[in-house]
């Protein structure tokens, strides 16, 4: 099982958004036994609430089901995941700052780097933003999740490698 940990500052806007987009992606793709995503803040001041309400508003009208309950991120974290996507650039250097002995670096990525038809480098925050920048989240989000599972399968996961008669590039 290839289990993916989402992380943003306060874990209830872009990173539980990266959490459910993921989680449709792999539904579509039929991967569900295969593939399992959480998310995490690099801050615990939400813990223990839900999602945003509009990011939650926009995410359903998508959609996509924003289910989680903010945390945050622990040394743990890394063991138990094969992927650490962080949404800016700050929390990546806060997440690569938790792992002192570079023990896990290779687990660490920036959700756009995985993006295709957009030029961000960041998921920008949407919190103190209007509408648009909640629906612009979602918009990156879902290409790059997308780029996400295809880095996955072209890397070959074991746990994610399509059988035989799989045709997985066709659902993507």
């Amino acid at each position: 099982m290839i289990k993916i940990l989402f992380v943003c500052m306060g874990n209830i806007c872009r990173s539980p958004s990266g959490e459910a987009v993921m989680n449709a992606i792999i539904k579509k793709n039929n991967l569900q036994n295969r593939i399992t995503c959480d998310s995490a803040g690099t801050i615990a001041y939400h813990s223990g609430e839900p999602a945003d309400a509009r990011m939650k508003k926009h995410a359903i009208k998508r959609g996509f089901d924003l289910t989680s309950i903010a945390r945050q991120i622990n040394l743990f974290d890394f063991e138990q995941f094969d992927y650490v996507i962080t949404m800016d650039d700050e929390n990546y250097r806060n997440v690569k700052a938790l792992d002192v002995e570079d023990k896990y670096e290779h687990k660490v990525y920036k959700m756009m780097s995985f993006g295709n038809a957009y030029t961000e480098t960041e998921v920008p925050d949407p919190y103190y933003g209007g509408e648009q920048g909640f629906e612009y989240v979602l918009d990156l989000l879902e290409d790059a999740c997308t780029g996400l599972l295809k880095h996955i399968i072209e890397k070959g996961d074991k746990a994610v490698v399509a059988r035989p008669t799989e045709r997985i590039d066709e659902v993507i």
